[in-house]
């Protein structure tokens, strides 16, 4: 029997980009991640230009633990995600911070794919 603890002040990895990071934590076959991103932070401009990419097209499910961000899909329809939503959002999409406060949410579900 194994019990594991780890924080992400100690990521497995760490991956950085323009006004934010993310930062992956590994326990026994569960991949969690920690998004930060500064205001004036946006997915297509901040993230996806480096990847040749306008929309990104990994699925995510998680919880926002600070700041606001928006979320457009491809057809158009936008979402707001604020401190203690729990969110599932598919691909394509673009996102972005809303207001002057930096955003910090855990995801459960794409971080493996998420800006590697």
């Amino acid at each position: 029997m194994h019990a594991w603890t780890k924080r992400f002040e100690a990521p497995d990895e760490h991956r950085g980009f323009s006004k934010g990071s993310f930062d992956v934590v590994r326990l026994e076959g569960i991949t969690c991640g920690r998004a930060r991103y500064e205001p004036g932070w946006v997915w297509s401009r901040d993230v996806g230009a480096a990847q040749g990419a306008s929309l990104c097209h990994v699925g995510h499910a998680g919880m926002v633990l600070q700041g606001r961000a928006g979320v457009r899909m491809i057809d158009g329809t936008e979402i707001e995600m604020k401190a203690g939503d729990l969110f599932s959002i598919e691909g394509p999409h673009d996102s972005w911070v809303i207001g002057d406060e930096p955003y910090v949410s855990l995801h459960f579900l794409g971080a493996t794919e998420y800006a590697a």
